[in-house]
């Protein structure tokens, strides 16, 4: 089933947060991958410090199962703003949906990990012919599975089951291995019952793994809407990295995993984060286009240029409190 036609699956899949006093009309709707991932830290900080407030909005966060459902919303005007690799941005414009990067987030695969379970003998070249839980068709997970076949030269089935499925799935042996995100690879780590075949943030070459994102339509209607609530945004990544202790607990809240492995989540993720979400220059660029590179791996279809899926019009101010 075509990704941008299943709206009404992830929306029931979301999970709404409602916060904050404001008219309709200074409303975002914020669309997030999925619980345990860092943009729901990013997003729920600026909520919790009033950062949105400071900035004259009401912030209305959807939790989804994957960063495809969370695109795929947007494109049905479900939210306004989401967090997701270049590649949506390309695939999305290709079929009609029309949406760029307004800010960079991450320039790496933080904690991402290709993981078997403990009592596994599997090694990264016996997981061909093996099954690979990713969260869904189109998302990070998706995309690092597939550059794992490619580079490894490997082939495996690659097994959709959603981000709250990941560890169930790999722990129960319902797939072999599974693309693990941070901080869930940390806890599997700690705890014993899986460990790591592949570390991507070692693996992959940097760029740009993920941005915030809205329509055209949106950024052209709405500007001044898109830079108040970036502002938020990465006033809340500086209140971060300023406030360890508050974050840690945090993450742990959110998450329900251990002080210590919120506070590796706080070391391994959040501290690498970008600071300066602006999308200008040359550099910007290149790291774009190396990431539709990667997230080709070898098909023979077009992309769309870097330059055509990022918007440079937007520079975040960090909202102070």
């Amino acid at each position: 089933m075509n990704m941008f036609r299943r709206l009404a699956l992830a929306s029931l899949a979301a999970v709404a947060l409602v916060t904050g006093p404001a008219q309709a009309a200074d409303t975002i709707r914020i669309g997030l991958p999925t619980k345990s991932y860092w943009p729901t830290t990013i997003a729920e900080t600026a909520v919790r410090q009033r950062l949105f407030d400071k900035e004259g909005l009401r912030a209305e966060l959807t939790i989804y199962r994957s960063g495809a459902e969370s695109f795929e919303a947007m494109a049905a005007g479900a939210v306004d703003m989401t967090l997701d690799p270049p590649s949506l941005v390309s695939n999305g414009r290709r079929k009609g949906v029309l949406s760029r990067i307004v800010a960079k987030a991450s320039m790496g695969n933080y904690g991402w990990q290709l993981m078997v379970p403990a009592k596994s003998d599997l090694d990264l070249k016996a997981l061909n012919g093996r099954r690979i839980g990713i969260t869904a068709a189109g998302s990070s997970s998706d995309l690092l599975a597939q550059w794992t076949g490619q580079d490894a030269k490997i082939e495996f089935a690659r097994t959709p089951v959603g981000g709250n499925g990941l560890v169930s799935n790999l722990l129960g042996g319902k797939v072999d291995a599974a693309v693990v995100y941070s901080p869930l690879s940390l806890q599997l780590t700690k705890s014993g019952e899986a460990r790591a075949v592949l570390d991507y943030a070692k693996a992959v070459p940097p760029n740009l793994t993920q941005g915030w994102i809205v329509l055209d339509r949106f950024a052209d209607t709405r500007g001044k809407l898109v830079q108040k609530a970036l502002n938020a945004l990465y006033g809340a990544v500086d209140f971060m990295r300023a406030n360890r202790d508050v974050t840690v607990k945090l993450i742990a809240e959110l998450y329900e995993v251990p002080p210590e492995i919120a506070a590796l989540e706080y070391d391994t993720t959040i501290m690498k984060l970008e600071t300066n979400g602006s999308m200008a220059g040359p550099q910007i660029r290149d790291a774009v286009q190396l990431s539709l590179d990667l997230a080709r791996v070898g098909s023979p279809r077009d992309v769309v240029p870097a330059e055509d899926i990022i918007s440079a019009k937007f520079e975040p101010v960090p909202t102070k409190l």
